[in-house]
């Protein structure tokens, strides 16, 4: 038996490939299918059965594709309802590959339909559980993206997420391995470990969910507690995964046409495409295409996008550092953005060598802002997360986070310059491309961001300033 965690950063998931015997189950799979082809192929394995967890709100699986390739069936839990052919298996309903069996376990909670697939070895010893949403490491799946209109509340949901933890997954054994669906960084949980796997004997001790003393009421308020707003292209990730989507390759055909910088102009004009620039941000701040969009690919890059461009099928186009081109489509399309229409050939230097208008990033060093902070009064928004902000801030600062800055735009001054900042300088460069887009130009970047101000001496305070709570 050969368990192997395929773990993307970027979007801190993880798909899994268990092989036995020469079959293979993949459980969660991305987007882009041909990893899981290759290594299938490799040890001359056949792909058996493709599991889905849950219809996955934060990201496009890959289950139809693969399904479509492989001819294996697609398995879902009870209540799940696809648009298209899948097995819908029954609580406990076993499934042999090779040596091992694959259980079905339903635990609804975060979504109806979630379930956790415990594995047992040729023995029949239960090994390790493939816990989707229901159970992180160190948290628990949020119980507020499934409700049904006004059928069920995030408290219904988590009730069923209390009793699924305690009857299905807290009686097995302390050594059974966890494998979830998502680590440190993704939205779908709040208090997530940087570890993507563990015993579940450690997470009864770590995990505050699986406290043994813990009544229902306890573990509704705890898991409710503190649940920021999900991504708004959320539900429509969701929908695909019901209900299907173009094969990954004619996204990839369709994004990666070479566009001229006068064939890009065209484009952007005659289609209302958003014109996404994923370099880095010096590159950015230094020369970018007038009302173009900074999320770069040298950070969360698809989580960002997801959240700052509402609709997945806004058409896009690129603007990407030389080679980079399918990286970006494949991204974008793990989040449900298919609709790239091609990338500008040649990247920025060529729309400056054909002399095409361009706009910069006014931006200065931490030190040089704490000298103009020491001279007079000066505006300073800061779009890290709320809860960064209060943690530690600048003295002078207003929070305005990036997932809302569009909430905030009539507070940022438009007769005086202000500054902007954030941790270490991507999302105040993602956040000053999108008031530029909107007409705000006197805006000055601090390079390096908290980090640089806090290095160069800036005062800053820990304590919650009314004035400046939002």
């Amino acid at each position: 038996m050969n368990v192997e965690q395929i773990y993307t950063g970027c979007l801190a998931q993880g798909a899994y490939y268990i092989e036995s015997n020469g079959e293979v189950a993949i459980i969660d799979p991305l987007r882009e299918i041909k990893p899981y082809l290759n290594r299938a192929k490799v040890n001359n394995a056949k792909i058996k059965y493709i599991f889905e967890t849950h219809f996955h709100a934060d990201f496009v699986s890959g289950h139809v594709t693969l399904a479509k390739e492989t001819g294996a069936p697609i398995v879902f839990g009870p209540n799940a309802n696809p648009s298209f052919n899948a097995t819908i298996a029954k609580d406990g309903q076993e499934f042999k590959l090779g040596n091992v069996t694959i259980v079905a376990l339903h635990t609804p909670g975060h979504t109806m339909e979630s379930t956790t697939y415990l594995l047992r070895d040729k023995n029949g010893k239960d090994y390790a559980i493939f816990s989707g949403d229901t159970l992180f490491l160190g948290d628990v799946g949020r119980p507020d993206l499934a409700q049904k209109m006004g059928i069920l509340t995030e408290k219904d949901l988590a009730g069923f997420l209390y009793n699924s933890l305690r009857k299905k997954i807290m009686p097995l054994s302390d050594d059974v391995i966890v494998y979830p669906a998502h680590g440190a960084g993704s939205a779908c949980g709040k208090n997530m470990m940087k570890e993507t796997v563990d015993t579940l004997g450690n997470q009864k001790q770590m995990n505050y969910a699986l406290r043994a003393d813990m009544t229902k009421e306890e573990f509704v308020a705890e898991v409710i507690e503190g649940l920021l707003p999900p991504p708004q292209y959320f539900p429509l990730n969701v929908k695909m995964n019901k209900e299907g989507y173009e094969d990954f390759d004619e996204v990839l055909k369709r994004g990666t046409q070479e566009l001229s910088p006068k064939e890009f102009e065209v484009a952007a004009n005659e289609t209302g495409a958003i014109v996404l620039d994923v370099r880095h941000q010096e590159a950015f701040a230094k020369g970018h295409i007038p009302r173009s969009i900074f999320i770069g690919l040298d950070g969360g890059f698809a989580p960002w996008v997801g959240a700052l461009i509402a609709n997945v099928k806004q058409p896009l186009l690129l603007v990407t550092a030389p080679g980079r081109e399918e990286e970006a489509i494949t991204r974008l399309s793990r989040v449900g953005f298919d609709n790239t229409l091609g990338y500008l050939k040649g990247g920025f230097d060529a729309w400056k060598k054909a002399t095409m208008e361009y706009d910069t990033v006014s931006s200065v060093t931490a030190s040089i802002f704490k000298k103009e902070l020491e001279n007079k009064n000066q505006f300073v928004f800061d779009v890290r997360k709320e809860s960064e902000y209060l943690s530690e801030h600048l003295l002078e600062a207003t929070n305005t986070p990036l997932n809302l800055i569009n909430d905030h735009l009539k507070e940022f001054p438009d007769n005086k310059p202000f500054y902007l900042h954030c941790a270490g300088g991507y999302r105040s460069m993602i956040a000053a491309s999108i008031l530029k887009s909107r007409g705000i130009h006197n805006l000055i970047d601090i390079k390096g961001g908290f980090k640089a101000i806090k290095e160069a001496g800036v005062a800053v305070t820990n304590h919650i300033c009314p004035s400046t709570l939002k």
